[in-house]
């Protein structure tokens, strides 16, 4: 696990770079422009700043940007604030690197960035992986109010030195809310990667338990989601079911495929238990009296006998009953593991690089027309929540890491 275990002491502001000169000279105007951004932002901010605090110095010059920090403390404990502006542990300013950073969503290399923008490929991989760092959950909704009620779950499949790992990753609202690489696929090992997220999640709200999740067929995954939340309700993805189908229709079967194909997605269609019931008896008793003996025969079998799966599904409003969000995700996942020659290092190494990608996605902006279809949200994390704190996704990032 990748968030720290210790309470993170940096505050993060929207401050610009004309107004933090002023900021670190005036104490009456940094004692304002704290009051004024913890009125519109308590949440970034402690729980016991509303019994006040008080200017207490300032950090050391960086010398790597030029800049200090000030300090203040409320409640008896000593907290920086950093602008926005900078990157943690002041590492450089976020005008220098965010065009960079946004290209690793992209797949491109390091090695790359380091030829277009200047440093070496090391320096960019310790930036970008410096942001796993930060709580996914914490970090990317601002409220508990708005934390998700249905999960989307599954493992990304990778190697790590030719062996196999499984990266349990946890999908809502076209957010990345949860990635954790294990290299086994057996139930307490997914209990122990999906409960990162439940650990962050419960960081926000104490008492959060989800509706649904959203799952394929693996046993495992969903007795280890029983663990984790023992009164979620495990929704069976149908689009993982249909596949298995399709996967299976040779050329020889293509004429009976494509009758079946409408039957099953005429049943995903149904808006009633009644009619969807009847709709899978029916595929049951056609499939047997046309579709000759085969793989895909069986698998329709299988689909059918899911029928109390399937009606479950109409039990609830606003579940995921596909995984098609969290598989667009996963070809993401798969770009940035393949354009990393998967790591070659260890599973924790595997963990920190999807979890700053993680980030990447959630905070990166929409294309030009993927922010009209969202009906002007920039950004998926500016979908959740409502709002951003900066305009400029990296610095609403580092605003939104604040005490992470």
């Amino acid at each position: 696990m990748a968030s720290q275990d210790r309470e993170s002491r940096t505050i993060v502001l929207n401050i610009s770079v004309e107004d933090y000169l002023q900021f670190i000279t005036h104490n009456e105007f940094a004692r304002k422009s704290i009051e004024n951004q913890y009125k519109c932002f308590p949440e970034l901010f402690p729980e016991c700043f509303h019994k006040g605090f008080k200017l207490n110095g300032y950090e050391r010059v960086s010398k790597k940007t030029g800049q200090r920090m000030r300090r203040i403390s409320s409640n008896g404990i000593t907290y920086r604030i950093r602008p926005s502006f900078l990157m943690p542990y002041n590492r450089e300013v976020t005008p220098e690197v965010e065009k960079a950073l946004f290209l690793i969503k992209f797949g491109v290399p390091f090695w790359a960035l380091g030829a277009v923008f200047g440093k070496n490929h090391m320096y960019w991989y310790r930036l970008f992986v410096s942001l796993s760092s930060f709580s996914l959950v914490g970090t990317s909704i601002h409220k508990k109010e708005t934390l998700p009620e249905n999960l989307l779950s599954d493992e990304f499949h990778s190697r790590q030195q030719g062996n196999k790992v499984y990266v349990a990753t946890t999908v809502a609202q076209e957010c990345i809310l949860g990635v954790e690489a294990c290299s086994q696929v057996t139930a307490d090992a997914l209990e122990k990667a999906y409960g990162v997220f439940k650990k962050e999640a419960r960081d926000l709200d104490a008492t959060y338990s989800p509706k649904t999740v959203n799952t394929d067929g693996w046993n495992a995954t969903q007795i280890a989601w029983k663990k984790i939340f023992p009164c979620v309700a495990i929704i069976e993805c149908f689009l993982h079911a249909f596949l298995k189908i399709r996967d299976r229709a040779t050329k020889a079967l293509q004429p009976s495929f494509l009758q079946v194909a409408e039957k099953v997605w005429n049943i995903y269609r149904s808006d009633n238990k009644r009619s969807m019931g009847q709709m899978i008896r029916r595929l049951k008793e056609w499939t047997q009296e046309n579709v000759p003996d085969s793989p895909m025969k069986e698998n329709v079998f299988k689909l059918v006998s899911k029928r109390k799966n399937w009606l479950r599904h109409l039990d609830f409003e606003g579940i995921y009953r596909t995984s098609s969000q969290l598989d667009r995700v996963m070809r993401l996942m798969e770009r940035h593991a393949v354009n990393s020659q998967k790591f070659h290092s260890t599973v924790e190494a595997t963990t920190l690089n999807f979890r700053a990608l993680a980030l990447l996605h959630n905070f990166t902006p929409y294309s030009p027309w993927t922010r009209i279809k969202n009906g002007g949200y920039t950004s998926p994390v500016h979908k959740i929540n409502g709002y951003t704190y900066h305009e400029n996704w990296l610095q609403n990032l580092l605003i939104a890491s604040s005490l992470q």
